[in-house]
């Protein structure tokens, strides 16, 4: 499964990096790039790997900045968003990794808030900046800022529930054991 986790990881990096200039615009206020979709599910993804160590979660990270500096350099990104990518990964990830590994005796749900909380930000803040700063306008690149933050937040919310736990949860909560058929007509 580890690798499983491993290749989702670096695959979902390569795709956000693809559509980082593509942009939804939301209803309310900001601007979502369609990149953020995937790369929402990074932060967990990483999470994942991070059960199998710290040094599993490290050289995970590391593959996944080679992988995509070089695939991104092959097909011809703008030098200023491999490098935003780069800087937002090296960044949000070490910081995704050193809350993650203390709070380590922490349940799983705990885990995964509290360092997004702290990686989401950065990994939105240092990406858009380095990526738009002189294209865009500061207004702009704000409204790119919230809706990021806030569709990272809700996707991780939607990937930290684990399928296992709610099947428990529903069994515990809804399904009542039979009990045996009382013949009610003697």
């Amino acid at each position: 499964m580890r690798y499983i986790y491993l290749v989702a990881y670096v695959v979902s990096i390569f795709v956000a990096n693809l559509l980082i200039d593509k942009f939804i615009e939301l209803p309310f206020y900001g601007m979502l790039s369609a990149g953020t979709i995937f790369f929402a599910f990074v932060f967990t993804l990483r999470d994942h790997l991070h059960r199998y160590g710290m040094k599993f979660a490290l050289i995970g990270i590391t593959i996944a900045l080679i992988v995509n500096t070089s695939l991104s350099l092959l097909l011809a990104i703008p030098i200023r968003f491999i490098i935003a990518s780069f800087l937002a990964i090296l960044f949000s990830e070490l910081a995704d990794t050193a809350v993650f590994e203390r709070l380590k005796e922490r349940s799983w749900a705990l885990k995964v808030i509290a360092s997004n909380a702290v990686s989401v930000p950065v990994d939105s803040i240092v990406m858009t900046l380095i990526a738009f700063l002189g294209v865009m306008t500061g207004e702009e690149m704000l409204a790119i800022i919230f809706a990021d933050i806030l569709a990272k937040y809700c996707i991780a919310l939607t990937v930290i529930i684990r399928p296992e736990k709610v099947r428990s949860l529903w069994l515990k909560r809804w399904h009542k054991p039979c009990k045996e058929k009382q013949n009610v007509y003697p």
